[in-house]
């Protein structure tokens, strides 16, 4: 590997800073949905529920800096952590480089643009529901979190050479 390659090519999530690390998350606010396990079974259910300190239309966080504080079961990623998480999306930049993939297509870090996460579907932005309107999160379960949309999946190379989507 050369130093020409992006860092997310060249190191390993335990190696990059702070700043890597950070802009690593693509923006796309899955992981701030609520989730519901299962106590019997363990088996995972999505909502479209926020976080109350998730903004629905910029997907960031209101208040990142405290967030742990004010949302005390707010996880804070680590390299440690990514590999034991059975929750983040599988869009997740920590989740698929800790499996050994690179960034997809739309990732800013690839596209060079913030506005492709939303383009490519991926982003919360106009599907999430603020936590103080929703009521029961068990009324708001949905499979979308937990799945790649298809204008997210790899382009593939059109008969020109040129790319485009599936």
């Amino acid at each position: 590997m050369t130093a020409t390659q992006p860092f997310w090519r060249r190191k390993t999530l335990a190696e990059m800073s702070r700043a890597e690390w950070e802009s690593l998350c693509d923006g796309c606010g899955r992981c701030c949905l609520h989730k519901l396990r299962d106590e019997e079974t363990g088996e995972l259910a999505w909502t479209n529920v926020a976080c109350r300190l998730l903004d629905t239309q910029s997907c960031r966080c209101t208040d990142y800096a405290n967030r742990k504080a004010r949302v005390p079961d707010c996880v804070k990623l680590t390299p440690k952590k990514v590999a034991g998480i059975d929750w983040l999306p599988p869009t997740c930049a920590y989740r698929l480089l800790a499996e050994g993939q690179d960034l997809p297509w739309w990732h800013p870090l690839v596209s060079g643009d913030p506005e492709t996460v939303a383009q490519a579907g991926v982003s919360v932005r106009g599907k999430a529901i603020r936590e103080r309107e929703a009521g029961s999160l068990a009324d708001h379960i949905v499979p979308w979190p937990g799945r790649t949309p298809r204008a997210a999946r790899p382009r593939k190379p059109d008969p020109d050479g040129r790319t485009s989507t599936p």
